[in-house]
């Protein structure tokens, strides 16, 4: 159990305002660009961070940084003014970069940021924070030492579908939350240093700690299956239970036909129907429900009545997420304000990262989490 004897130490009850995913209850603001800010790693995210960077001016120089020359002259080719290097120190001792976004391989997350605060850089890493809860811990510590911003890219945190999906179980119309399932599957992309549990569960770990208002789940459990025989798992299902009977199960899969990306969150009154891949109307609500009668003498008068309602399609003003997490990084940067997917918030999803491997390992046994990560 040593590999978990740090997951009791994260602190605070995970409670925050979100108000168009802005901690501080603003949208960005027109403030002064940022002297610079660097990019490293252009393979899959990284191109996505300098095109939001150049094309929101947020700075006066975008440096992007990759040993790929390939990539490197890739990227210029799209944008004239953008600067490059194949060295992270030139981004570490350049004066003028604020900030830094680590868009590298998992298992490069936790010395990238390092070294990222270390030299006085605000660092936003790619999720998940690290790939363990003792080195997300360091991280948090490093960044309050040196005053300045850590922020995780749980981007999924910052999309409109999200943030309506937890206005609308907050409201309680959906009543009380019995589940949640959410499946996340596709044909690759086949990750070398990570299973697909750190490679794809990540995201909708960060999604239903959002949508439980930043509880932590009581006990996580976890089972899945290698079949290229290369010991790293391409298909999962975790489960994670909450207080108040409430459970959630996520499928993550690199193997399936089609891709898939949806969240069903099931109500005491109703039910919600997230599908990301959907080109419109990405939430539905079903006014369908089930009622047990109260009060009955014998078995043969029991009985369930259904309800079948309406379906309600909420109007959603769209913006890219990333463009939304662009926006927010630069103003906590700006203004010293706390990310809403700050430290905390990636160690608490690479805690239940960290018990799910755990219990990967012992097939599928549920695993407790300290009462502090609650």
């Amino acid at each position: 159990m040593n590999e978990l004897s740090s997951v009791a130490a994260i602190g605070g009850n995970g409670n925050k305002v979100f108000t168009n995913g802005h901690s501080n209850g603003v949208a960005p603001e027109a403030g002064r660009a940022l002297r610079g800010v660097g990019v490293v790693g252009l393979g899959y995210w990284g191109p996505n961070w300098v095109r939001n960077f150049q094309q929101g001016q947020y700075a006066s120089r975008v440096v992007a940084c990759d040993l790929d020359e390939g990539r490197r002259k890739h990227l210029s080719q799209l944008y004239s003014d953008l600067e490059t290097t194949s060295r992270y120190e030139d981004l570490l001792s350049d004066p003028d970069i604020e900030g830094i976004v680590v868009a590298t391989p998992v298992s490069t997350h936790y010395a990238m940021a390092r070294r990222a605060l270390e030299a006085g850089k605000s660092v936003l890493v790619e999720k998940p924070l690290a790939t363990s809860s003792q080195e997300a811990q360091e991280l948090i510590q490093l960044a309050l030492t040196h005053k300045k911003t850590l922020m995780v890219g749980h981007t999924f945190e910052y999309s409109a579908p999200v943030q309506k999906m937890r206005e609308v179980i907050a409201s309680g119309e959906l009543g009380d939350v019995f589940y949640v399932s959410s499946v996340r599957a596709n044909l690759g992309l086949f990750q070398r240093d990570v299973n697909v549990t750190w490679d794809l569960a990540t995201h909708d770990i960060s999604i239903i700690l959002n949508l439980m208002g930043g509880r932590m789940p009581e006990a996580v459990s976890c089972q899945g299956e290698s079949h290229y025989g290369n010991g790293v798992e391409d298909v999962a299902m975790l489960t994670l239970r909450f207080e108040r009977n409430i459970i959630a199960f996520v499928h993550v899969s690199w193997l399936d036909p089609d891709k898939i990306r949806r969240t069903t969150v099931v109500g005491s009154r109703k039910m919600l129907v997230y599908d990301d891949m959907a080109p419109q109307e990405k939430i539905r609500i079903y006014d369908k429900g089930v009622t047990a009668q109260k009060y009955y003498d014998t078995f043969g008068e029991f009985q369930f009545s259904y309800r079948y309602g309406d379906i309600k399609i909420p109007r959603i003003e769209e913006k890219e997420p990333l463009r939304n997490e662009c926006d927010h990084f630069v103003n906590c940067i700006r203004n010293g304000t706390t990310p809403d997917t700050d430290g905390v918030n990636g160690l608490r999803v690479v805690s239940v990262l960290e018990a799910a491997n755990w219990s990967l390992r012992r097939g599928g046994l549920m695993v407790p989490l300290g009462s502090a990560v609650r």
